[in-house]
């Protein structure tokens, strides 16, 4: 139990260190960047942070540090998994809340980025209206939150895992079923880490 409990904690402060940075980044990202090219479209989307003008993405960032936490949750889940409920929650938050939003950035955000994106620029693959467009830009920013929500939490359980005492009593082993169902679910998210990753 010992080496579980080392690397899980292992895994903790992997999650807070890289969580700590990718959540005020997040905050940047909405509050300045977003607050630029959100506030007055569809003149400000020329402000978004893609394309020539602008010598870095965003994503460069973004995308490491997201993959770094989900692989670090999913490590101290892993490690930790025969904790009890009480503590284990702790371990399920940033693994799972961060895929969750991962899947959010891939479904809703990618596609409102490039729609923006080539809105502002008056590209060839521009597809909405300018009303459309202002109407994106409003709901881009208000998901957004949700992210910063997501990272806030994903920053804060493995904090709040670390500090707690590391329970003594371990929870029975899971049957048959539901470790090939743990393993095939573990499997998927490492697959779609490596795609994920793969963008940069």
């Amino acid at each position: 139990m010992t080496s579980r409990k080392t690397l899980a904690r292992a895994f903790l402060w992997l999650a807070v260190l890289l969580g700590g940075p990718l959540l005020g980044a997040k905050l940047f990202d909405l509050l300045v960047l977003a607050g630029a090219w959100s506030a007055d479209p569809p003149e400000s989307l020329a402000m978004m942070p893609y394309g020539k003008a602008w010598p870095v993405d965003t994503g460069v960032f973004f995308i490491p540090f997201s993959a770094g936490v989900l692989v670090a949750g999913f490590g101290a889940l892993i490690a930790g998994w025969r904790t009890p409920w009480r503590y284990r929650w702790l371990l399920c938050l940033p693994s799972v809340g961060i895929l969750l939003l991962l899947i959010l950035t891939v479904a809703a955000f990618w596609p409102m980025n490039a729609a923006l994106y080539y809105h502002g620029i008056g590209s060839p693959k521009d597809t909405i209206t300018d009303a459309q467009a202002i109407a994106m830009a409003r709901r881009w920013v208000a998901l957004d939150w949700l992210r910063v929500a997501g990272a806030t939490a994903a920053f804060v359980a493995p904090l709040t895992a670390l500090t707690a005492p590391w329970p003594q009593d371990v929870a029975p082993r899971d049957s048959a079923i539901i470790r090939i169902v743990l393993a095939l679910a573990l499997a998927g998210v490492a697959g779609f880490v490596i795609w994920f990753v793969s963008g940069l």
